[in-house]
């Protein structure tokens, strides 16, 4: 197998080799080339393996949470307590979507409220909906499944439950749950640092959780490319009248079209008005 980076503590970097786990310092050069090791980290090491002499090329590298290599981003989601935010959600998934990442929403707390609303904005979003029961375990098999040869990561509001399915998903991880704030209607951060296990048949990145404000500064995308992270317009955007319709107030938008006809979810729109807006704001230095 090719040494990957597990953990990062401290200067330190916790790497999976054939023989186990290999304490690591990282050579000087990647500072001055601007490089940060981050869990996922293909890399090579020195004969005595505690040296990181080389990270590979990387397929994709997100800052929040610190990971490289993602294959799927589960974005998880509760039907109440915290009550889920679409325009978060997709800004999460249309980040990962930007970096060649397969977003699968989860939903949890399907016990507490239905899940009506996610499901009708999700319809035909061509984005994986996956609603858990922790009581009959459905969905679990589904979220394995996607785990299976994959190197994933779990982000969502703080409070969502992220911790509770990872425990659900390899419980001998004892992962430490976080109480909701009765106050504040969201949970503790209670994951510190990026961490990597092998469960499931592939491995999972537990993550500190995601605040709003971060989750805004994931999505980076420039205005022009944003309905390419929209997979439901993709069957109707090249229908356009005009070369570079903005899908917004254009004659003849064939994307307008299908959501008047009910073929794309308004609440996915708004959020697709909402994240335009925000990227034609954005400085060229900010981009």
């Amino acid at each position: 197998m090719t040494p990957y980076i597990t953990k990062g503590v401290g200067g330190f970097y916790y790497v999976r080799t054939d023989d186990g786990i290999a304490e690591c310092r990282a050579r000087g050069i990647f500072r001055k080339r601007g490089i940060t090791p981050v869990a996922g980290d293909q890399v090579q090491l020195n004969a005595d393996a505690n040296m990181i002499d080389e990270i590979l090329p990387r397929k994709n590298v997100f800052v929040r949470p610190p990971v490289a290599n993602l294959d799927v981003l589960f974005i998880v989601a509760s039907t109440t307590q915290p009550v889920p935010s679409t325009l978060v959600l997709d800004k999460l998934a249309a980040s990962a979507l930007y970096q060649n990442v397969q977003p699968v929403l989860v939903v949890t707390k399907t016990d507490l409220a239905a899940a009506d609303m996610l499901r009708k904005a999700y319809t035909g979003s061509g984005l994986p909906l996956i609603l858990l029961h922790y009581d009959t375990g459905e969905g679990l098999d589904e979220v394995r499944g996607w785990i299976k040869d994959h190197l994933c990561a779990f982000c969502g509001n703080s409070g969502v439950g992220k911790s509770t399915l990872i425990n659900a998903l390899a419980p001998d991880l004892d992962r430490e749950t976080g109480a909701i704030s009765k106050k504040l209607g969201r949970g503790r951060h209670t994951t510190r640092e990026v961490e990597i296990f092998e469960v499931c048949g592939g491995r999972i990145a537990d993550t500190p959780g995601f605040a709003s404000l971060e989750t805004q500064r994931l999505c980076r995308i420039p205005k022009e490319e944003l309905e390419q992270v929209f997979p439901e317009f993709e069957p109707y955007r090249q229908q356009c009248r005009f070369v570079g319709c903005s899908h917004r107030t254009e004659k003849g938008c064939a994307v307008r079209k299908a959501l008047e006809e009910g073929k794309i979810s308004q609440t996915r729109y708004d959020s697709y008005l909402a994240m335009y807006e925000e990227a034609a704001q954005l400085k060229d230095w900010e981009k």
